[in-house]
Parts: C-alpha cells; structure tokens; sequence
C-alpha cells in the first residue's frame, strides 16, 4: 500500500490530533508524543518515494496545526481566548519539543535511506534546465542626439 504525500500528511495529523484525546483521557500527556513519532514513521514508510522530498519539510507544519486546534479547543471556553491560546501554545510547544525534533530526524532518516538524495538532485536538475541562461552585458551606449524624432525610412514617392 502506497501513500500519496497529503495522505501521510493526513496521516500524521489524524494521529497527532488522537494522541492529544488519549493523552488527555488517559492524563499520561507522552502518548501525543509517541503518537506523532510513530505517525510520522508509518507515514515515511507508507509514501510513494517519489513524493519523500514533498513529506519531509511537514513534521513540524503538521506538530503544530494539531497543537493550534488542540489549543485553540481549550481556549474557547476560557474567559481570555488570546491569552489562553496564546499561553497555551508556548506551553504545548515547548513540551513536545523533544518529540517534533525525534519525529523530524525520523523522518528525514528514513527517508534519505528510501531515496530522498535522488528526489533532491531531480529537483536540481529540474531547476538548472529551467534557468535562463545569463546574456553577456553589454556595456551602456547612449542614444544619439535626435533618437527621438521621426525618421523617415527609404525613398520618396514620385508624384503620380
């Protein structure tokens, strides 16, 4: 079974987003961060190997939309939604520090060792076809004195 990258994607947000429920049901909040890791790992292993380049940069994307709607959850029925988000956020993100960083490595390890290198010198490859190819300057040559009045090309008529 191969996934495209949105679904890892989705993947790891669905499961982001249930390690939150269960870690608050539970009062254990680790298991968000164990959900994530192992999220983040099936979702690498799962994706077609043409779409890995598209996957690693979303880890961090993905930690923190979960953290935002977790947080954003929690904060509506504050009496302070700003501060209450706001503080929320900086708590949630700096305790799952340590897991985005271990879900990111994970990622970005595994997917270097499924063909990350290859995906990385197509694109540069692609890149370098793409780009214009840089004209010699030329050095700068004023218009001559009268460049702008009209001129008047070939013979003249003859009267008919």
């Amino acid at each position: 079974m191969k996934l495209t990258a949105r679904g890892a994607i989705a993947l790891a947000l669905i499961a982001t987003l249930a390690g939150y429920v269960l870690a608050a049901l539970v009062d254990l909040p680790i298991v968000t961060g164990v959900a994530f890791v192992l999220a983040s790992l099936l979702g690498v292993l799962l994706v077609n190997p043409r779409e890995l380049l598209s996957l690693v940069v979303t880890p961090p994307l993905v930690f923190f939309a979960a953290t935002f709607f977790v947080e954003l959850g929690r904060a509506l029925v504050s009496i302070s939604i700003a501060q209450s988000l706001a503080l929320g956020l900086y708590s949630s993100l700096s305790n799952g520090a340590p897991w985005l960083f271990a879900g990111s490595a994970v990622v970005l390890g595994v997917a270097w060792r499924r063909g990350l290198r290859d995906n990385v010198r197509e694109l540069r490859d692609e890149l370098r076809a793409g780009a214009e190819v840089p004209r010699p300057r030329q050095p700068f040559v004023p218009e001559p004195e009268g460049y702008f009045e009209p001129k008047v090309y070939g013979t003249p008529r003859g009267e008919d």
